[in-house]
């Protein structure tokens, strides 16, 4: 077996040792009990906050501590595999830096690591939070399937953007291979392009461009932590009434969730007439999933490149819809929402956009033409609605769980109208409950107006008009109280 340096390249026992291991982590915070590095402390018990720098890669893996008699070494006992390119980095930059960790049997365990300025190192290329962004994202992504290799020493490997090349280049090295490896890649082929003078500035622009893009987005693995089932039935709950048989439906994709920890194979399909809370559903799902989420409305989408990009040759090439989703979500595990899926087939010669939709459903990877590199969409559980499913093509109804959603009861939109609608507008009005009243014989007018129209939007602004009503007779009348009657909503609502 080769001795690996800290810059994790071939060497020999003359020139270095390397000190350490590597660890498997998925955790998503550093503690005393799950470190992100070990260093030894046999000879020396190390203080709670201790400054120092990590050490060239020439040396043995390292730490050198400042103390008040001078520079003391520390071997790295082990690491947590996620870092290795992040303190390699440190080191190979001899960027100063201040340890929080705590003292154990076996070694001083360290837990957070910040840039600090003792002179003489080098700043990282965004020193204002720069560092604190890499452990962070660092934490957020999944363990190096394969650990640390012999090639990763020639490859590149939130509030925070990154923009500048240098710290582009800098997020690229401190990454390592926490970037999916053909991501990695293809992000070394591109900065060569943004860097090179052989190309024109117009090629050089695009690839920064898409660089940007691709690093600011947190590519996570699939795997998905149990949830709590009763706390997602809470949440429906809270956003819908009644739909019961939709409620068990999505109870059990959690359900199949928990057992797999990945998502299910097939998306859910949402028919029903407009106004019966779809979308409604699909976020509540997202919130459930804690996910972000992003909306794609096929009906204003008539030619595929919306969804896939424009090629770079184009002056004015820009990222699709899609790619431009996960970049504005920030991670690649996300909800997509997808509205009027009965209206996907309606591409205007160039194309059906109903096609690329089938490559990001089918959980195989997505190109862009802009980016020119495939994306994982394991981590994408789409949502879709419409209205018709009859509209839908059979390949594009394959890939999803279809729920029909009933129009509402009468009985149903009065409870909802009471319950919800109303105190929902007077809540957001600052008015209280006893100010505006409405009747029995009042809500079945309300009711009756509404009978011959699906859904529950008209219900809403309805509820909207009665409350806005109440509020003006309050402020203007000067009255505490209004109660609508039959005849008072007969003549409001006419």
């Amino acid at each position: 077996m080769p001795v690996f340096d800290f810059n994790d390249a071939p060497v020999s026992k003359e020139k270095c040792v390397c000190t350490y291991t590597t660890f498997q982590s998925n955790e998503p915070e550093a503690t005393p009990e799950k470190p992100i590095l070990v260093l030894d402390n046999h000879k020396k018990q190390w203080a709670h906050h201790s400054a120092g720098m990590f050490t060239n890669p020439i040396k043995r893996s390292t730490f050198e501590f400042q103390e008040e008699d001078g520079v003391v070494p520390a071997d790295i006992l082990k690491m947590d595999a996620r870092f290795v390119s992040l303190l390699k980095w440190l080191g190979e930059n001899h960027i100063h830096v201040r340890l929080s960790g705590e003292n154990r049997e076996d070694g001083y365990a360290v837990y957070k690591i910040r840039e600090t300025d003792l002179g003489g190192g080098t700043k990282l290329s965004a020193a204002d939070g720069f560092l604190q962004f890499m452990i962070e994202r660092l934490l957020a992504s999944s363990a190096p399937e394969d650990g640390i290799e012999e090639e990763d020493a020639d490859e590149l490997g939130d509030d925070m953007r990154l923009t500048s090349l240098q710290s582009i280049t800098d997020f690229m090295n401190c990454a390592g291979k926490t970037l999916p490896d053909n991501i990695r890649l293809w992000a070394k082929r591109n900065l060569a392009v943004a860097r090179s003078n052989e190309v024109s500035p117009e090629e050089r622009r695009h690839a920064q461009r898409a660089l940007s893009t691709m690093m600011n987005i947190q590519w996570k693995n699939n795997y998905f932590e149990s949830i709590d089932p009763e706390e997602a039935r809470r949440i429906l709950d809270e956003e819908l009434y009644g739909m019961e048989k939709v409620k068990q439906r999505i109870i059990e994709t959690i359900i199949q969730i928990n057992r797999t920890h990945t998502l299910p194979a097939y998306g859910l399909l949402l028919v029903g007439p407009a106004g019966t809370g779809k979308s409604q559903i699909a976020y509540a799902v997202a919130r459930i999933l804690k996910l972000p989420w992003t909306t794609l409305d096929m009906s204003s989408i008539n030619d595929p490149e919306q969804l896939t990009g424009s090629s770079r040759i184009y002056a004015n090439a820009k990222p699709g819809i899609i790619l431009e989703a996960f970049s504005m979500a920030g991670e690649s595990n996300l909800v997509f929402i997808i509205n009027e899926l009965d209206k996907a087939a309606s591409g205007k010669g160039n194309g059906n956009p109903a096609d690329v939709l089938l490559t990001l459903l089918d959980n195989l990877g997505f190109t862009d033409n802009y980016m020119e590199c495939m994306v994982p969409t394991s981590g994408v559980y789409p949502i879709a609605t419409a209205n018709d499913k009859s509209q839908i093509s059979a390949p594009l109804m394959s890939r999803f769980a279809v729920i029909d959603i009933p129009d509402y009861t009468a009985e149903e939109k009065k409870i909802i109208f009471s319950r919800f609608a109303l105190p929902k507008v007077m809540k957001r009005m600052s008015m209280k409950p006893e100010e505006c009243v409405l009747t029995p014989e009042g809500l079945d007018i309300v009711i009756e107006k509404h009978s011959g129209i699906s859904g529950i939007r008209d219900l809403e602004q309805a509820a909207e008009h009665i409350a806005a009503n109440a509020l003006y007779q309050i402020e203007v009348n000067h009255v505490k109280q209004v109660v609508f009657d039959a005849e008072m909503v007969e003549k409001l609502l006419g």
